[in-house]
């Protein structure tokens, strides 16, 4: 299992889990996953502005709902624990 696009799991009630703005912390965030056979969402959505008033962005991670409290508990046991938001 891996990432999937939002409209694979459109049927399903997804929960968000983590937030990153970092690229290399996302990308541990999908290895994290991964390495469970979790499928996974990851959507772009606006954080804010820089200093300099470009757009800045953050990758949100979403699983299905009832694997969301043990996603986010292996992603805190993995020193992600600061991205990670809990089941909605």
């Amino acid at each position: 299992m891996s990432r999937v696009d939002p409209e694979e799991l459109v049927d399903q009630k997804l929960s968000r889990i983590f937030v990153s703005v970092r690229l290399g912390e996302a990308r541990r965030v999908e290895e994290v996953l991964a390495a469970r056979g979790v499928e996974y969402v990851v959507t772009v959505e606006a954080v804010g502005r820089t200093l300099f008033g470009s757009p800045r962005n953050a990758a949100v991670f979403s699983v299905h709902e009832t694997e969301a409290a043990l996603c986010a508990s292996a992603l805190a046991e993995s020193g992600l624990g600061d991205g990670v938001i809990g089941a909605e």
